[in-house]
């Protein structure tokens, strides 16, 4: 399966902004972005220039790319399926990014970031509607049940993360279940509850162009 194979800090630096793409090593000061704001720049160093209005598109759209861990070719796919359906566009980009397994495995709690949560279902870990699904890109949609493998309930890694997700926010759109593992869809996501890390107009502005 194709993925991003790049040091994920680096690309936050490179959109200048913190896409939690390592979880809870985000919060601490070892953040490579934590760190590169607290460097002076050097006295004589040129200065940055000003970026275009095709730069900013450009860059809201690789922060939604990045902190869903997608590909362009795939990132594509889900901004056409977006424009197919009825209302507005960047409204319906981050509801269908939402949506996405991995992305709900994350929410739950069950992973620190979505890279863990795509290797987790990878894996075999996640059964959906009771059915193993290995699929991160996946679609959930209200009334899907999300939970563990019966094999999977016995490893090291499900302990620590059923003690560890106690007390852990979990979005509206769904339902944790903390004493048997088991998450719910109960609807659509909320784009209120959702706080994105990009600009869903500005993505649409750079692919109509």
């Amino acid at each position: 399966m194709a993925r991003i194979t790049s040091p994920v800090c680096r690309l936050c630096r490179r959109v200048g902004d913190k896409l939690l793409l390592k979880g809870s090593r985000c919060e601490t000061p070892k953040c490579a972005v934590e760190k590169r704001a607290q460097q002076r720049p050097a006295r004589g160093a040129p200065r940055r220039k000003k970026i275009s209005d095709r730069g900013l598109q450009l860059k809201e759209k690789q922060k939604a790319r990045y902190s869903y861990g997608m590909l362009e070719r795939q990132f594509r796919r889900f901004f056409a399926e977006a424009k197919r359906q009825p209302g507005i566009t960047a409204a319906n980009l981050a509801v269908l990014l939402e949506r996405r397994l991995d992305n709900v495995v994350y929410r739950l709690g069950f992973a620190e970031s979505r890279s863990q949560a795509r290797q987790i279902v990878r894996h075999g870990h996640v059964i959906l509607n009771g059915r193993r699904c290995d699929i991160p890109s996946a679609l959930v949609k209200p009334g899907d049940v999300v939970s563990w493998h019966e094999s999977s309930t016995k490893n090291e890694y499900y302990k620590m993360v059923a003690e560890s997700i106690k007390g852990k926010l979990i979005p509206g759109w769904l339902i944790l279940e903390q004493d048997a593992m088991i998450g719910r869809v109960a609807s659509a996501p909320d784009l209120e509850e959702m706080a994105t890390k990009f600009d869903g107009k500005a993505i649409v502005e750079f692919y109509s162009k």
